[in-house]
């Protein structure tokens, strides 16, 4: 059995997690899969939108711990930088906007796996839970730096100490993910929205990415610099005169992602 099912539907590419017998935790023969299938994306031009998602009832419960605890398993420096630090910045540094759909469980290293996506739509029974503690570990995966981000940091930091388990519900309100939708048409909505997402100009959804994040670093005259020199790249391309004439004759544009 395939640990990623692929598929691409127009221009949207679905990586969806398939190990659902152990509730799709990582090994590294799937984190390595699926930096290969991060590495497509970024470098295909037929694909304008990409959907992380899984199979069986949970999103991801993390690392596998029977491998991470194997006589002849990869050390914790191994893991980390093998396995997961390459797909936090593959997921960050993807030119496409990636959307996490996550439905059931999301612990460990498959919360914050989703949690670095530029968007994460979460099914109303989904739930995020920062389970490391719980093992005697701290947040790796980049939860460090996205939850604070997200939620602040003496919310961040109780999810952290204390492994509690967040619904969805309760991730929407707090600000970590972006919507919820109804468990019965949850992959409806899903594909529904990275269609939309997929239509829409792709460079100018490359630069937006690109400049919330170099905005984490930067103070506002510096923040400036950077709007202006994307505006000027966004301006000479042709969704943005697609996009000024579909307004001017009042019909909807068609971007083409060029």
């Amino acid at each position: 059995m395939s640990n990623l099912i692929t598929s691409q539907e127009g221009q949207v590419y679905y990586i969806s997690l398939n190990r659902p017998e152990v509730f799709n935790s990582f090994d590294m023969r799937m984190s390595k899969e699926l930096q290969d299938e991060l590495d497509h994306c970024s470098q295909s031009d037929e694909i304008r939108a990409v959907v992380i998602r899984a199979i069986g009832k949970a999103f991801s419960s993390g690392q596998d711990l029977k491998e991470a605890t194997a006589p002849d398993a990869p050390d914790m420096k191994t893991i980390i930088t093998e396995q997961y630090n390459p797909i936090i910045r593959k997921i960050t540094q993807c030119p496409k906007p990636i959307i996490a759909a996550v439905q059931g469980v999301a612990a460990g290293a498959g919360a914050n796996i989703a949690l670095c996506c530029d968007i994460v739509l979460a099914a109303q029974s989904a739930s995020f839970i920062q389970a490391f503690s719980k093992i005697g570990l701290i947040p790796d995966s980049g939860g460090s730096y996205f939850l604070p981000r997200l939620i602040g940091v003496q919310r961040s930091i109780g999810l952290m100490m204390t492994g509690e388990r967040v619904t969805a519900q309760d991730a929407l309100q707090m600000g970590m993910i972006y919507k919820v939708f109804d468990d019965i048409d949850f992959t409806k909505q899903v594909e529904l929205f990275a269609h939309t997402i997929s239509q829409m100009p792709t460079r100018a959804l490359s630069h937006i990415k690109e400049l919330v994040y170099q905005s984490l670093d930067n103070n506002l005259e510096q923040q400036l610099l950077c709007e202006l020199k994307y505006q000027q790249l966004c301006g000479n391309t042709q969704d943005y005169k697609e996009g000024v004439c579909a307004f001017i004759e009042k019909r909807k544009p068609v971007f083409k992602g060029n």
